[in-house]
């Protein structure tokens, strides 16, 4: 059964029919969060990228997953002890250097960035930069952090697109099952796992509690195609993949590629 998504509430959500976004630009290259991943998802057709922040030593806005480097780089140590000088100097897989937030926003000038802000030390940095570009409507911004997430609103005021925060979707949850919770307003979408610790998140009951509510659902990490096809089934509202080129083929057979 498919439901009637609500009407966009921030410029940030207006976007004909379910949103694609590419995780990390595609994680599953093997090049997470580099300009070239990047560019790769945005000439597959990709408008809409989910990325990553920390801040480093001397106050830059890194777009990276790990707090440290170790994992992905041929460098190492924790982004917030490092000076950008330094950090710049990495490759990921070897390859291609990380970007600073920034230079995102520049390069890709027509893409909607999804952000977490990993660390509370870059959301200022962050939200400052939103303002400096003027790209309000080009960013929601998450986090796993309730506190965060507030914050964020409470600085950002209505120009800013958010999503909920872990106890903003637990309220959802307990509501669409019936149960007491309180669910604000503030947020523009939910964005979730299909499940968590086996309790499944994403049914039909808490797709229209969502959209009674005028918010959308968006669900990460998707790279099964059957997945993709239930939940579009369901009526959620975006997708998040590290299989950039498997959503798009799913997207175009069911004939809702954009």
């Amino acid at each position: 059964m498919t439901l009637t998504t609500p009407a966009p509430r921030h410029p940030y959500l207006d976007h004909p029919g379910p949103i694609a976004f590419a995780h990390r630009g595609g994680a599953a290259d093997g090049l997470e969060n580099t300009v070239a991943q990047f560019h790769r998802a945005v000439e597959l057709g990709y408008r809409y990228i989910e990325t990553d922040v920390h801040v480093s030593a001397d106050g830059r806005l890194v777009a990276f997953h790990d707090a440290t480097l170790d994992r992905v780089t041929d460098g190492a140590g924790r982004i917030a002890d490092l000076p950008w000088a330094e950090i710049r100097h990495v490759r990921v897989g070897g390859r291609e250097p990380v970007p600073l937030f920034e230079e995102l926003l520049d390069t890709f000038p027509e893409v909607r960035w999804n952000v977490d802000v990993k660390a509370e030390p870059a959301l200022r940095p962050l939200l400052g930069l939103i303002e400096r570009a003027d790209a309000w409507d080009r960013v929601c911004v998450g986090s796993f952090s309730e506190a965060r997430v507030l914050r964020a609103q409470r600085l950002g005021g209505p120009r800013l697109a958010t999503s909920f925060g872990t106890r903003g979707v637990l309220n959802l949850r307990l509501r669409s099952w019936g149960l007491p919770g309180a669910v604000r307003r503030s947020a523009v979408a939910a964005q979730v796992p299909e499940a968590q610790s086996g309790v499944p998140v994403v049914d039909q009951r808490f797709v229209r509690a969502a959209h009674a509510r005028g918010l959308h659902v968006h669900v990460w990490t998707v790279n099964e195609p059957r997945r993709v096809h239930r939940l579009l089934d369901l009526g959620v509202d975006g997708i998040m993949t590290d299989h950039i080129d498997m959503l798009r083929k799913v997207m175009e057979d069911r004939g809702v590629w954009v």
